[in-house]
């Protein structure tokens, strides 16, 4: 009994292994196809989001389930037609994984289909792009040239001629589709309730592709992007009642705590500066002696500086900070809100200002079209936009009125300045936000910089003991050093601005608000140039020396606040918040200032008794206790105390509220469609 059973064993694992070698003998280009396929989105993943879940299952599963669905279609050509069908579908495969690589180096996300009307601002940053581009991007090129050779060795043995004598085209179609099925079950049958959250909502999109890979997180971009189209058939009624919902209980528990800053500007004039990449680390850097930023350090040392402040914006970078900064909403999860939907209904600050009698204004020497700014700032509600018709621009890049993307912003404090006299004579009170330009990326305009001496002067030992006093150039030519001297001459043009100010009494009567409207994008590695550079080696310190700087994930992204600081001449505060606070926490901490509420604001006032909590788009979390990373599902803590799951299960679950109340009033315009229906809280039990 037992030899039979061992026999009938024997002829299964026969009949298997016989199979496999005639499937294998007979599909030789549709298995190559999948295996290619399947080593891109693996590659994408191993440079972009890291090694961690190159071969973890779900993202294998996902790339195979899409691979294989889209290789099944193959089947319904001839066979000497499929190599055509599946080299197109592994060149456009290649084309995604290196525009995803190229824009993840710049963005540290993935590429979106409404990036597509984005895409006229590509132009003016593309030294930026080409700066970030380097050859192993490019290195996928060679999958599709593997399949050229494999097709080419076919070709030579009469494959296709002597498939095409056997092959069922139809049948194997049906086959393969079926198999791709019961893959996708599989995985989608084991995934979370936050997994799905995930896929479909997109606030992570490096989450997506870590987890599930680029081929699963490309068509959901792609469901995602007809998402402005279909927003009054899908998704309404949920995203209004969670709309009326949240209002309800917050405006009844609207923090309108009176403190020592309510009211304290009343009346007043208030011009926001917003500071392009000005980082906050540039405050506390003193090289050689010299302060990088010796003016705005000295607007800080005397206003109120808030040194835990945190951009947060999205693929919309500087748009989706004057967006956050002035309606206290987040970025949308969709394209760019100054693009895809600036026709909505907005309460922000210029609206509010406009209610109050003031007259608001916004400056900026870029295009008007610039992320859609002429069309954007009206809808913010600003009366008057000084774009770059309104200022003498160079033409030549050569001019030294020509800095980084444009007109130098010494050049544009200047031409403003009359713009300004004529304002304050005869529309006071008003509210304005002035725009920079020259600290943009790619910091090239080394030669129109002030000279800085950004050396590093050390003791070397020869070899006969001897000590010698040598110099390190080390930030020269690197990314990070042309950033610090761009950021010093940026620096450098606000002092100017400030002190022509004062001549002229326009900082009379006046409260400013300068703030930096994101990171500089600077990679890891220029970090460790900065701050674990080691001249004896000319490399980077070891992990275990004492003064080595660690810049794991955490730490890199906590390095990417900018600075806040409202300032008066009227008034030295000299005072320094350490509470953490993002850029939807600025509307109603300057309505509490100012003498207005914000209704639809997802922030608080910063000097309200509220609990300070930072959402990001991406889903992460700060607070004063925590920094939470939705993509890893972990945190550091920042106090000693014990950190309990259910804080984390908490803010976790705020920072998605949040992100879909917010999402919800910006895709399907609820403040205009719904604010008339909110109604009481309903307290939960």
């Amino acid at each position: 009994m037992k030899n039979k059973i061992k026999e009938n064993v024997k002829n299964v694992f026969k009949l298997i292994l016989n199979f496999i070698k005639k499937y294998a003998s007979t599909n030789i280009l549709f298995i190559s196809y999948i295996l290619l396929s399947v080593l891109i989105g693996i590659s994408v993943r191993l440079v972009t989001v890291g090694s961690s879940y190159v071969f973890t299952l779900k993202p294998l599963l996902s790339d195979l389930a899409i691979s294989t669905l889209i290789g099944a279609f193959g089947y319904l050509f001839k066979p000497k037609y499929q190599f055509r069908y599946y080299f197109i579908w592994l060149l456009f495969a290649t084309v995604l994984s290196i525009a995803n690589t190229i824009y993840f180096q710049f963005f540290q996300s993935f590429l979106s289909v409404n990036l597509i009307s984005t895409a006229s601002m590509v132009g003016q940053v593309n030294d930026s792009l080409f700066e970030k581009m380097h050859l192993y991007q490019f290195f996928y090129l060679l999958f599709p040239f593997i399949f050229i050779i494999i097709h080419k060795k076919l070709s030579k043995k009469n494959y296709y001629f002597e498939v095409e004598k056997i092959e069922k085209g139809k049948r194997m179609f049906a086959y393969t589709i079926a198999t791709s099925g019961m893959i996708l079950l599989l995985m989608f049958t084991s995934l979370s309730g936050t997994e799905v959250s995930r896929i479909t909502k997109q606030w992570n999109r490096e989450y997506v592709v870590q987890r599930f890979g680029l081929y699963v997180y490309t068509i959901s971009d792609l469901v995602q992007s007809m998402q402005p189209k279909l927003n009054t058939l899908f998704g309404y009624d949920e995203s209004a009642k969670k709309f009326r919902d949240f209002y309800s209980c917050k405006w009844e528990d609207y923090e309108k705590e009176n403190n020592k800053y309510t009211d304290i500007f009343k009346g007043k004039n208030l011009i926001f500066i917003h500071m392009e990449s000005i980082q906050k680390f540039l405050l506390d850097l003193n090289i050689n002696g010299q302060e990088i930023t010796p003016n705005i350090n000295k607007l800080a040392s005397e206003g109120i500086y808030f040194s835990k402040f945190y951009p947060q914006i999205s693929v919309g970078t500087s748009s989706d900070t004057e967006f956050t900064i002035l309606t206290g909403l987040m970025p949308s999860s969709s394209g760019t809100v100054a693009v895809n939907y600036y026709d909505r209904e907005y309460k922000s600050i210029p609206k509010y200002f406009n209610d109050l009698g003031y007259y608001t204004f916004s400056m900026h020497a870029n295009n008007a079209d610039y992320w859609n700014r002429k069309l954007m700032h009206n809808s913010l509600g600003y009366k008057d936009f000084y774009a770059k018709d309104r200022y003498i621009v160079p033409e030549d890049e050569n001019d030294p009125d020509f800095v980084g993307l444009g007109l130098s912003d010494k050049s544009f404090f200047k031409q403003i300045l009359p713009i300004l006299e004529e304002i304050k004579n005869k529309n006071e009170p008003y509210f304005g936000t002035i725009i920079t330009l020259s600290n943009h990326s790619p910091f090239d305009s080394l030669d129109k910089y002030e000279p800085l001496d950004l050396t590093m002067k050390y003791t070397s030992i020869d070899e006969e003991g001897n000590e010698k006093e040598e110099i390190a150039n080390y930030l020269e030519g690197t990314s990070m050093g042309n950033y610090i001297k761009s950021a010093h001459y940026a620096d450098s043009a606000l002092g100017q601005l400030f002190e022509d100010l004062s001549e002229k009494g326009l900082d009379e009567n006046t409260v400013f608000v300068l703030y930096g409207d994101h990171e500089a994008r600077l990679a890891k590695k220029q970090f460790d140039i900065l701050y674990n550079y080691d001249p004896q080696t000319n490399g980077i310190i070891s992990e275990e020396n004492e003064n080595y700087y660690n810049l794991d994930n955490y730490q890199y992204d906590l390095l990417k606040n900018t600075p806040l600081i409202i300032w008066t001449k009227d008034k030295k505060f000299k005072k320094e918040i350490t509470d953490v606070m993002g850029m939807y926490d600025v509307i109603p901490t300057i309505g509490n200032m100012f003498g207005f509420t914000p209704e639809y604001a997802l922030g608080h006032d910063i000097f309200s008794s509220s609990e300070k909590i930072v959402v990001f788009p991406n889903g992460n979390v700060l607070t004063n206790k925590v920094y939470y990373s939705s993509l890893n599902e972990n945190y550091i803590a920042f106090t000693n105390e014990v950190i309990e799951s259910d804080y984390i299960e908490r803010i976790s679950k705020y920072a998605d509220n949040i992100l879909d109340v917010s999402n919800g009033i910006i895709t399907h315009n609820l403040i205009k469609n719904e604010s008339q229906k909110i109604g009481e809280c309903i307290h939960e039990e």
